[in-house]
């Protein structure tokens, strides 16, 4: 038995656009993602979230299905533009009474609340009146979309995360053109996530200033982040491998921490980078009460000359190749999920343990780990080994970084329940719950009795 810290969060997440469905009842309004997932040839399935795991009707189900699980805590997101269906403006009243529901049900069965008011369905006529998150005025509009929140939930929400992973909204949604807006530059995800810092950091303020002293709760942000091996001993393999991890997570996590972005990326795109004013850098720095992390998998980085043909792109893992002279790679005896990602649970240690250093120590919470498989269900049961196996490893070696004194206080396995996986559709199985899409069935797997021992004895 392995046993974790008495109050470590144990849980699982979900967001909003992945289960809810609903998606023009209750007076909500479109996202970027309702216009993106409509449109041919932009999802490998050609399906969409419009009905999903229809969340918005099943959520007293859902709950129950928690419960039973022995779930401590739920980390889920609004939606945006079920909020403010046009992203300004009055909020919509059925909205604020579905969020409030949920909230008051998580409450009645003991489970605490944990809530994300970005995962990526940005109101859509913010995209196309204000050219999204490339305009300096989304950072306003987001702090008055935080503040209808906080007013509205914040009596019994105590954990609050701003966005989830700004490095997936710029890079694949602005850079890669393969998520919502589907926009495909080389300077645009600069710009998109200096104003997503922008946001990130108005909306704290406007909760500290104004809710948290009599609410009494936590908020922070949730940044993703794949460990970076070196590839060999050499130095310019451990320096691509630090320029890597700086590109990726030091890009979001530096200006809150630090107060400035990474070196690396002021020496080799200044020109491409922009600057904060005194005023938004006074609002960013210190700007999270705890480090939210995303963390899936591992590849190694090696030194890239420029001249060489970067091989950066590995599964989208990498960045804006000609920025960084990094070439991305992976060992052929690492295990894979169906998605293609490495399972490499010391990388997770290793990880920790850089963002432990990095930032002095700041109170880590891993918000987000799973793994797909291709879950086949059999008298209503799944074998769902490889899964636990998974969990388990990952488990294992963020216990032994607790023990070496990295400061971890919890757990969000992803996720709650099988989702709309993005643009892989429905054809990626990432839940400890099986939907059949279908019937709307929710099945209980064998990984969910697992976890709910974990759950229950505060270790495994």
């Amino acid at each position: 038995m392995t046993t974790f810290p008495q109050l470590f969060t144990w849980g699982t997440a979900t967001s909003s656009y992945q289960i809810e469905g609903g998606w023009q009842q209750g007076g909500k309004g479109l996202s970027i993602w309702d216009a993106f997932t409509h449109t041919p040839g932009k999802i490998i399935d050609a399906s969409n979230g419009d009905v999903t795991c229809d969340h918005y009707h099943n959520y007293k189900e859902d709950i129950a299905l928690m419960a039973k699980q022995g779930l401590k805590a739920y980390r889920f997101s609004l939606s945006w533009p079920r909020i403010q269906p046009q992203g300004h403006g009055k909020a919509n009243k059925e909205g604020i009474e579905f969020y409030s529901d949920l909230i008051d049900t998580l409450l009645e069965h003991d489970i605490e609340p944990w809530v994300t008011l970005y995962h990526w369905d940005l109101p859509i006529t913010l995209q196309l009146e204000y050219d999204g998150w490339l305009n300096p005025k989304i950072a306003d509009f987001f702090k008055a979309y935080a503040d209808i929140c906080f007013d509205a939930f914040g009596d019994r929400v105590k954990r609050w995360i701003t966005l989830n992973e700004a490095w997936v909204v710029v890079m694949l949604g602005y850079g890669q053109a393969v998520f919502a807006p589907g926009r495909e530059s080389k300077t645009e995800p600069y710009i998109a996530a200096h104003h997503l810092l922008r946001a990130h950091a108005g909306a704290v303020d406007i909760y500290r200033k104004k809710y948290q002293h009599k609410q009494g709760g936590l908020i922070g942000i949730t940044n993703n982040c794949d460990w970076r091996e070196p590839l060999t001993d050499s130095q310019q393999d451990k320096e691509a491998a630090q320029r890597a991890l700086e590109f990726f997570l030091g890009w979001f996590a530096d200006p809150i921490y630090l107060g400035a972005y990474p070196p690396a990326m002021r020496e080799r795109i200044p020109d491409k980078l922009p600057r904060f004013n005194d005023k938004d850098l006074n609002l960013i720095k210190g700007s999270s009460d705890f480090f939210g992390l995303n963390h899936y998998t591992t590849l190694y980085a090696s030194h890239a000359e420029k001249e060489e043909q970067l091989d950066i792109d590995v599964y989208g893992n990498g960045g804006i190749a000609e920025d960084q002279y990094v070439n991305l790679s992976r060992n052929d005896a690492w295990p894979l999920t169906p998605m293609g990602w490495a399972i490499v649970p010391w990388g997770c240690r290793k990880l920790l343990h850089w963002i432990d250093q990095r930032y002095d120590h700041p109170a880590i919470v891993i918000t987000e780990n799973g793994c797909t498989r291709d879950d086949k269900v059999v008298d209503g049961k799944v074998d769902d080994q490889e899964r636990i196996d998974f969990v388990r490893a990952y488990l294992n070696e963020i216990h032994t970084a607790i023990e070496q004194g990295v400061d971890v206080r919890g757990y969000f396995l992803w996720s709650f329940m099988d989702n709309f996986e993005w643009a892989s559709g429905f054809t990626k199985r990432f839940g400890i719950n099986y939907v059949d899409f279908d019937s709307g069935k929710r099945i209980a797997k064998s990984s969910a009795k697992w976890y709910s021992q974990v759950v229950k004895n505060n270790g495994f």
